[in-house]
């Protein structure tokens, strides 16, 4: 019992230090740059205990849930031998996780929004859900496929870089192409699928799956599936922009 509180309360002291930086920086600016007082300081200290915890718990969670659970069934896919179970298991994981992605939830709710205020949206009721709906699902679809294309590349062994530069010149070429008022959106899409529930389980699809397959290196092929899942969002959604008008 007492050496698990000793444990907790290390990872506690961890969690602490990856958090002082950015403590460091707000004070510096707010007492020292600003020199104002820090409003609600209880409120913000109170806040500041939350995430302490709620990071602590969340890390540990990855380590002891969801990393072991990615590459256990990464390495029992490579075992099985079926490559089309494993893309489609890649695939059902990209966009299940992306789907539930709260960041993904906010962003699309927010551009509806925005986009219904400029005149983008048509008045018909139920546009703006409709559009919400539809941008969640490009992007959850998007990262699905990159999945697909990212662990066909692990097991063909293709350098990733040749596949990542063809991707962000095709997003340069559509930009052109793409209506300004979606440009934004496309760009800010490929940050938003790299968050919280997507990472920590494409990670370990990836890595578990280089572990499992003879001749591949984890460290070469093992990573990189997160660069798919942030560069095929951007493209997706810039197709998105240009054939809205004709699906809205």
């Amino acid at each position: 019992m007492r050496t698990g509180l000793f444990r907790f309360f290390g990872l506690i002291a961890e969690s602490l230090r990856d958090l002082a930086p950015i403590i460091i920086v707000i004070g510096f600016f707010q007492l020292v740059v600003l020199r104002q007082p820090i409003p609600d300081l209880a409120e913000i200290l109170l806040g500041l205990f939350f995430v302490l915890i709620g990071l602590t718990l969340f890390i540990q969670g990855l380590e002891l849930g969801l990393f072991p659970i990615g590459e256990g069934m990464a390495n029992a896919f490579a075992r099985k031998g079926s490559l089309f179970w494993l893309l489609a298991f890649s695939f059902a994981l990209g966009f299940g996780t992306t789907a539930a992605e709260p960041a993904l939830i906010a962003v699309a709710a927010e551009a509806a929004e925005v986009a219904a205020a400029g005149g983008v949206l048509g008045t018909a009721p139920g546009a703006q859900a409709d559009y919400a709906f539809y941008l969640r699902g490009t992007v959850a679809l998007s990262v699905g496929v990159a999945l697909v294309i990212g662990v066909f590349r692990i097991l063909k062994g293709w350098p990733i870089h040749y596949l990542i530069i063809g991707g962000y010149l095709l997003v340069v070429i559509l930009t052109f192409f793409a209506p300004a008022s979606i440009v934004g959106i496309a760009y800010d899409s490929g940050g938003v699928t790299t968050s919280t529930i997507t990472v920590p389980l494409v990670t370990a699809l990836g890595v578990g799956l280089a572990t499992a397959i003879k001749g591949r290196n984890p460290m070469i092929d093992g990573f990189g599936l997160i660069a798919f899942a942030s560069l095929t969002p951007m493209i997706f959604v810039l197709l998105f922009g240009m054939l809205w008008p004709a699906l809205g």
